[in-house]
């Protein structure tokens, strides 16, 4: 068992989409309910977050430069200079509000994935999966799901995974790079209740997956055939997403909530919301840009 190292004391409502910027040599992510988005200097020690006047809740590179950023109810630019936010894309489904955007990831073709929920409940399956086209046409490309949450991509390009995460599952799809069609929709791992629920995801260099464990403590490394290989322990219940960092690409960060702890929880956990880092002895893949 590996054990997180404690980073940044930020007690986050519900930090999330965890996202290493090689050029900057930063880590990006959310605080989804208070509308912040924050950059860590690790280099430094340097931090700030940055208010902004809507929920942003998953982020991307780009390749002109800024962040693509989903927000509840669509895809949007985000230039972190001067803090501006561009609306460019909401899908007609979401109307109905209760639903609303959760997390998204770029493939390594510049196309920006991002997955639906049902706020109101969050066993409700009126989840679907979007992918914005560099051309700015937005697909809706799967529906059914509950609260959508991890993407990433095998090294070779050949799979796709995605996570179900109030039906405990991470799903794997068969995956054309060239086309960004996904196919034959399967089952990759079932997370028993005990562990948590499967929440944020990653896949490293050697195209093994690294799933974060909302209500189990714990981020676990599945081998490409479904296995546990390995976790990573943290002194916090609610365990959100990883992502890989650091000039060499070895260090796993890790996000955190409060959100759903009472005060005696919270008394009990005095690091939940706070930013995390562990050495597991693999190396992640470098970040995809957004093409448009």
């Amino acid at each position: 068992m590996i054990e997180a190292q404690h980073v940044l004391g930020v007690k986050h409502a519900l930090g999330e989409g965890p996202l290493w910027d090689a050029e900057e040599q930063a880590l990006y992510w959310v605080d989804i309910p208070n509308c912040r988005v924050c950059r860590f200097y690790p280099a430094t020690g340097e931090h700030e977050c940055f208010d902004v006047d809507q929920r942003i809740t998953a982020l991307g590179l780009r390749a002109s430069g800024g962040l693509i950023v989903t927000v509840a109810k669509g895809f949007a630019f985000w230039d972190p200079q001067t803090q501006a936010l561009d609306v460019v894309s909401v899908p007609e489904e979401l109307e109905n509000p209760p639903v609303r955007f959760n997390d998204g990831a770029v493939d390594r073709k510049g196309r920006f994935w991002a997955g639906t929920m049902n706020e109101s409940d969050p066993a409700a399956a009126d989840g679907c999966l979007y992918r914005l086209d560099p051309d700015g046409v937005c697909h809706r490309v799967g529906t059914g799901f509950t609260i959508s949450n991890g993407i990433g991509w095998s090294p070779d390009n050949r799979k796709m995974y995605f996570t179900d995460s109030s039906r405990r599952v991470i799903l794997v799809y068969d995956y054309d790079l060239a086309t960004g069609a996904i196919t034959h929709r399967r089952p990759f791992v079932h997370v028993p209740e005990e562990q948590g629920v499967p929440d944020g995801l990653t896949v490293d260099s050697e195209g093994f997956v690294w799933s974060a464990h909302w209500g189990g403590w714990k981020v676990t490394r599945y081998g490409p055939d479904g296995k546990v290989d390995r976790e990573v322990r943290l002194p916090v219940e609610n365990v959100t997403c990883c992502a890989f960092g650091g000039e060499n690409l070895d260090e796993l960060y890790i996000t955190t909530a409060r959100l759903t702890l009472s005060e005696t929880e919270q008394k009990d956990q005095p690091l939940a919301g706070d930013l995390f880092r562990a050495s597991v002895g693999v190396t992640g893949l470098a970040e995809p840009k957004f093409a448009g």
